[in-house]
């Protein structure tokens, strides 16, 4: 099994690229659903935001509130890098639990839709190739400031630098979406990867590197038992 990484800015449309693989039978394990879980009350990270934070970005109920936490760590580059410390250690352990459960089923490809792919550089070394979903910055502008409902233009374009330019991640990218036409443009661009990455072979490679792995950590624990 090969691993895709699947990323580009806030608001570009990775969701609805990553519900066209979904509707192909691809298997997408998101960081940002990930993120959600790893907070739970509770959990490890959970704790140490608390610890870190305060009560203050917390409900009665001990949920974390996200967009309070949000205002916090736009405006404040260390407070981010903090919460980052904190909780991408988890959100990726959990990533690759959910890829390993996915490599013994026999699946021959997943996507893991990673916001900060590049920003952080931690998963670029067990994906085969990468896809970077781009569009217009007015359209990306646009559309962030209808997903917060009544977020102010200057607090969106805060959230949008406090990301990679979209240029550069294009520039690394294997794959390049660009989402700012109609869903049905998307979707074209989306099946032409993915008739790509069904021709590639690299599925082939790497399930005889790990048969060959486990073959020869077999014949090791045989010599050492006889």
């Amino acid at each position: 099994m090969f691993i895709v990484g699947l990323t580009g800015g806030i608001a570009t449309g990775k969701s609805y690229v990553s519900s066209i693989f979904r509707e192909h039978g691809i298997t997408v394990i998101d960081a940002d659903t990930m993120a959600r879980k790893v907070v739970e009350p509770g959990k490890k990270a959970w704790s140490k935001i608390r610890k870190e934070f305060g009560d203050g970005i917390f409900y009665s109920n001990g949920e974390l509130d996200r967009e309070a936490l949000g205002e916090i760590v736009f405006q404040d580059i260390d407070r981010r890098k903090k919460l980052n410390q904190i909780t991408h250690p988890e959100i990726y352990k959990e990533m690759l639990f959910a890829a390993t459960k996915c490599f013994f089923n026999g699946e021959k490809f997943i996507v893991m839709d990673l916001p900060l792919l590049y920003e952080t550089g931690a998963m670029l070394k067990y994906l085969h190739k990468v896809i970077v979903v781009d569009c217009e910055k007015e359209c990306q502008l646009a559309r962030l400031k209808a997903r917060g409902q009544g977020m102010s233009e200057s607090a969106a374009l805060q959230r949008i630098n406090a990301q990679m330019p979209l240029e550069q991640k294009c520039e690394r990218a294997h794959f390049v979406v660009n989402n700012s036409g109609s869903g049905e443009e998307t979707r074209q661009q989306v099946e032409g990867i993915l008739s790509v990455l069904h021709k590639s072979r690299a599925y082939w490679r790497l399930r005889l590197l790990f048969l060959g792995v486990i073959t020869s950590i077999f014949f090791l624990m045989k010599a050492l038992i006889w």
